[in-house]
């Protein structure tokens, strides 16, 4: 283990140094600070008596032995700058008739869209081109870090009732069917769009139509026709969604509009997959295996939204990139009640996975139609985001909603007032799990990661401090969001998927930049690139973190954590 004055760096050791567990000895001095070139760049200047020193030598067995400079951690603490007000929360919007202009995707991005959702459930491949170039083309003229993703949702294996020429009234107590029979729409039957649907239902089943906004039950069945008695009654429309409670449609979660939709996405470069209707990990395998022979880096987010799905969360998450808590179909297949237990529970497995983990549907379904929202969406944000939620999203609010630009600013001004809440310069150290020793011979480059993921967010929480990660791969960056430090995490890298990537984890603003051979300079233009955007200014300290699983300046793998003042 190498130390540096002002930083904190490591290459990991062979294995022998490392030895099993045993009660520790003596600390050793630490070794002399390996030379280092001074900093060329005129706009960083590291703190001479900044010094934090370390020793993971096999005398010490592993354990961790860092001791920093009283003075230095004063000044530093005195001068730092507090948690700046960015919002950490993503939004995602989803793109339809009121937002699908040039002029509208820019002001969604102006406001606070982070990613732009494709809901292939409506429009055509045509309408879809067109917004994902309006979004690429934000994107090429912003480098600043205002990052807009693109993630395609597929339509997944619906069942909906037929088109009806006018909407039917449909009344408490009427009899009314739905056929597998096509094209019938009478004032007492219509069709459905699957084949299977009769032997899916039994006598006594709940349909639901719009996840529970009219209700029937089943009462008798024929060989094409289902024979039902309403409940909750209401307008019965064209193509309304279909659920039973406590069911899920024996459909492929993946249909073949939704492979031609994934093709079209792997065509145009998105960045997310949300597949709905998700079932097991099978399927996540199958698009993955597909993807893989496409050459298609594209991550991909399962929809838990079916009644099959909950008792395989554990591995549909464990095999995907992420989660969405769709929370419409999970209410019409599952008892409401369990609804927000199940939200809580989808969070905390992909926290405890370090995968993302979107919270959606109804979050302000009022906003549709009205410009303000009920104080019980507010405080569905507001739950969302205390229990870590990496983005939140808005549907029919931004797609085709009145006020798409007044919801996302009260979706914004919400979870930045919650977040405010959950950062200060009391609780924020608590927020990252202790640090442990490596007193094993057996420890993976992970393992070294995790750890240093960890102090990197416990020294920027300590000394209040943005966080500048450099890497390739964004795996430092995605590590640095699960341990939620309490400033941004402002993430450099080379690759342009990586940052496209980026943009959806919690507390992380993405920035494309070439890297140099020399680190100091590479430092400096990212320092420089910050001032120009405001998001920092002279004075204030920064955190670097050079991400050590892939190499980028040095032949071996090496972790390097520094604690430098901006100059200007």
């Amino acid at each position: 283990m190498a130390a540096e004055i002002g930083g904190f760096a490591a290459t990991r050791m062979a294995a022998p140094a490392l030895r099993p567990a045993a009660p520790p000895a003596p600390t050793a001095a630490p070794a002399p600070p390996q030379p280092r070139r001074a900093v060329a760049a005129r706009s960083l200047r590291t703190v001479a008596a900044e010094t934090l020193t370390a020793d993971l030598a096999g005398g010490t067995n592993g354990a961790l032995h860092a001791q920093m400079n009283s003075e230095a951690t004063t000044e530093i603490t005195s001068l730092a700058v507090t948690a700046n007000s960015r919002r950490k929360t993503k939004i995602v919007c989803t793109i339809g008739p009121s937002t699908n202009t040039r002029e509208m995707i820019w002001k969604l991005a102006e406001t606070g869209m982070n990613v732009a959702r494709l809901n292939m459930s409506h429009g055509d491949h045509q309408s879809h081109q067109r917004v994902i170039d309006l979004v690429k083309e934000y994107n090429a003229q912003n480098t600043d870090g205002n990052v807009i993703a693109i993630m395609l949702d597929t339509k997944g294996p619906e069942v909906r009732s037929g088109d009806v020429p006018e909407p039917i009234m449909l009344n408490e107590g009427q009899e009314f069917n739905f056929t597998i029979k096509r094209g019938v729409s009478t004032v007492d039957t219509v069709s459905v769009n699957y084949d299977d649907f009769i032997n899916d239902v039994e006598v006594g089943d709940i349909l639901l139509v719009d996840g529970g906004m009219m209700s029937l039950a089943v009462k008798a069945k024929s060989a094409d026709t289902v024979k039902c008695e309403v409940v909750d009654g209401g307008e019965l429309k064209s193509r309304r969604h279909l659920n039973v409670r406590g069911k899920s449609a024996t459909l492929p979660s993946i249909t073949e509009k939704d492979w031609e939709d994934i093709k079209f996405g792997v065509e145009n470069g998105v960045d997310f997959y949300a597949v709905s209707f998700v079932k097991d990990a099978k399927v996540i395998h199958e698009l993955k295996d597909y993807l893989k022979g496409a050459n298609a880096d594209i991550h991909v987010i399962p929809k838990i939204e079916s009644a099959d799905s909950i008792p395989n969360l554990q591995s549909i998450i464990a095999a995907s990139d992420g989660a969405m808590v769709a929370r419409g179909d999970l209410g019409a297949e599952l008892p409401i009640e369990d609804v927000p237990l199940l939200q809580a529970e989808i969070v905390q497995t992909c926290r405890s996975m370090e995968k993302p983990v979107i919270v959606a549907t109804n979050m302000l379904e009022s906003m549709i139609n009205h410009p303000t929202p009920t104080r019980a969406e507010v405080s569905d944000i507001a739950i969302a985001v205390r229990e870590g939620a990496d983005a939140i999203m808005l549907s029919g609010e931004t797609a085709h909603g009145k006020y798409p630009l007044k919801a996302v600013k009260v979706m914004h001004t919400v979870a930045l007032r919650t977040e405010s809440s959950l950062y200060n310069s009391t609780t924020s150290p608590g927020l990252v799990a202790p640090a442990q020793a490596l007193y094993s011979e057996e420890f993976s480059p992970s393992q070294l990661s995790k750890m240093f993921g960890s102090h990197s967010t416990m020294m920027a929480n300590t000394l209040r401090t943005p966080i500048i990660v450099f890497t390739q791969t964004g795996s430092m960056a995605v590590l640095l969001s699960h341990y939620r430090p309490s400033s941004t995490i402002f993430a450099f890298t080379n690759e342009e998927r990586v940052k496209q990537r980026l943009a959806l984890y919690q507390g992380v603003i993405p920035i494309h930049m070439q890297f140099s051979d020399d680190a100091e300079e590479t430092f400096s233009r990212a320092i420089s690139s910050l001032l120009k955007a405001q998001h920092v200014k002279k004075g204030d300290y920064v955190t670097l973190v050079q991400s050590g699983v892939t190499s980028i300046w040095r032949d071996e793998s090496t972790h390097h954590i520094q604690v430098r003042k901006v100059q200007g």
